[in-house]
């Protein structure tokens, strides 16, 4: 049985580092994914290299035309390799100055292939690069640390995040998830997911900032959890977004991970929000990140 060529990919979720192993090879059955998930830096490197590549083949093809004889470029200087790769380079462009131009039929096929590998690549690359590029986001600021608070007589798992671009986001809704790792009456370890229950899930109009408000009673898988539990524990805390961006008219979602040790027991948010003499509210967004230990003499972290 032939082997089967394998990769290995290391990813993050939030401060939980995996390592993938022996994934099969997909790159070339799987292109459009990595042309929409590489870095731009990447993306413009790659098809700089594919572009060079092409241009390079058929330079060799033209070089291998004029080594049998054949004059497959008008005007081109005789076994001048930087002349038939310019030239492919305006064919593959269908830029054509016209100095150079095909001369013979060997010149014509090759230059015809070449023309239609150059129409293909543009639609092709134009796509991908308006695919990168109109893709909808959602531009939010999560605060860094989850909070443990009371609130209405209640005690709370708190996430403050807000909107960067300070739009509307109507029919805005979050979930938060808790991920911990746990053992079977047979002592399998297994990775569950659960859905932590929310005051409010959904926000007709988000527009500046909103906090998540877990309740930690009885039906809470946190219930009974001490600051000493969040520490030593392995489990993540996940959110997930999705809302209606009015600007783009299009639907936008993030996520953003936490470890369970990131949360601040004891600990609420500083107050982004102040108004001045004439009656105007300002939002500090630099705020976004203090916390401070519940107390009467407590201050900002």
């Amino acid at each position: 049985m032939a082997a089967h060529r394998t990769r290995t990919k290391v990813f993050r979720l939030g401060e939980r580092k995996i390592i993938a192993e022996r994934l099969p090879q997909s790159f070339w059955t799987d292109l459009h994914h990595y042309a929409m998930t590489a870095s731009w830096p990447r993306f413009f490197a790659a098809l700089a290299a594919g572009f060079i590549c092409l241009n390079t083949l058929f330079a060799l093809l033209y070089v291998l035309g004029a080594a049998f004889g054949d004059e497959p470029v008008a005007n081109a200087r005789p076994g001048s390799f930087a002349d038939y790769f310019f030239f492919s380079v305006e064919t593959l462009a269908t830029v054509g100055y016209g100095d150079l131009h095909p001369h013979s039929l060997y010149g014509h096929l090759v230059a015809t292939i070449a023309t239609f590998v150059g129409v293909s690549s543009v639609a092709i690359v134009a796509g991908a690069t308006f695919a990168r590029f109109a893709r909808p986001r959602a531009r939010l600021l999560f605060a860094q640390n989850p909070v443990i608070a009371p609130h209405d007589g209640a005690r709370m798992l708190m996430i403050r995040f807000a909107n960067e671009r300070v739009n509307a986001i109507t029919e805005a809704a979050a979930q938060l998830w808790i991920i911990r790792q746990e053992r079977t009456a047979e002592s399998a370890s297994f990775r569950k997911f659960y859905r932590l229950r929310l005051t409010r899930d959904d926000n007709p109009v988000f527009a500046l900032t909103w906090t998540l408000m877990h309740p930690l009673d009885e039906e809470s898988p946190l219930h009974g959890w001490e600051k000493e539990d969040f520490a030593h524990s392995d489990a993540d805390i996940v959110v997930i977004f999705s809302g209606h961006d009015e600007s783009s008219n299009q639907l936008v979602r993030d996520r953003q991970h936490y470890s369970a040790r990131e949360v601040l027991v004891d600990h609420q948010y500083v107050d982004l929000s102040r108004s001045d003499a004439q009656g105007a509210t300002f939002l500090d967004f630099g705020q976004l990140n203090k916390t401070r230990p519940i107390g009467p003499n407590a201050s900002p972290l």
